[in-house]
């Protein structure tokens, strides 16, 4: 903490802060997945793979009601690349995007962005895909674009989402209540972030997790993904958590 020339208490110094670079449309690779922009090229896969009978469900807390024709979801598609380019379809295990979602409320000035669109087929369900998604896009943000905090938002009532985030190493920040109106319904939104220092023990969990060595003939994890413990040590498997 430095002081100012009044005694009042300043933030840290942030040495040779310039603004970051916007994301770019740009495919990431893993070992069990990889992220493209998301095209016209993918609406039908991605319909398929997200807009079944028994997918409806997957749509509540988004911004969105579940197309119900491939038209549907092409008009939806096409507006959420005008509001954020930066949209990626995620190809898993099969060749076939089996996802979406976006790097979205981008501040580059300030180093900030955030995870956001999240729509998972039920082929990504409890996947080291799905884990793999997540961490490419981390490892986009701080690595790649330097960016000092990644954000993670959802609908306080999405208990999914909010696991998902503590899982992946987001730290709870809070409830803005009354936050949006979503299908006619009030949204209390909950934050979650990780920041720039948080992020280098948060990459070496993952990857151990992630390892070959982590999964049986099956794919399933021996050890689970621990936030603070890349160690993989235990012995016994079960489904990904």
């Amino acid at each position: 903490m430095s002081v100012n020339e009044f005694g009042q208490p300043l933030g840290e110094v942030v040495e040779g802060w310039e603004p970051r670079a916007r994301p770019e449309r740009v495919t990431l690779e893993g070992r069990y997945v990889r992220l493209v922009p998301l095209s016209s090229a993918h609406y039908s896969d991605l319909y398929a793979a997200t807009c079944g009978p028994d997918d409806r469900q997957r749509w509540t807390y988004l911004p969105a009601e579940a197309p119900t024709d491939l038209p549907g979801l092409w008009m939806l598609m096409t507006a959420r690349l005008e509001a954020d380019p930066t949209t990626y379809v995620i190809v898993a295990e099969g060749g076939r995007p089996a996802g979406v979602f976006s790097l979205c409320s981008v501040d580059a000035a300030n180093g900030s962005i955030e995870i956001g669109w999240v729509l998972f087929g039920a082929a990504l369900q409890r996947t080291r895909a799905a884990t793999e998604a997540i961490h490419l896009l981390q490892a986009y943000a701080f690595d790649e674009l330097g960016y000092r905090r990644l954000e993670w938002k959802c609908d306080s009532r999405n208990e999914p989402s909010r696991r998902a985030a503590e899982r992946f190493g987001f730290t709870y920040e809070g409830r803005f209540r009354n936050h949006r109106v979503v299908k006619g319904c009030n949204r209390d939104s909950d934050w979650f972030s990780i920041t720039d220092a948080e992020w280098p023990a948060l990459r070496q969990a993952h990857e151990a997790w992630l390892e070959p060595a982590n999964f049986d003939a099956d794919g399933r994890q021996v050890a689970p993904l621990r936030r603070h413990a890349p160690e993989v040590t235990a012995p016994s498997a079960g489904p990904v958590e």
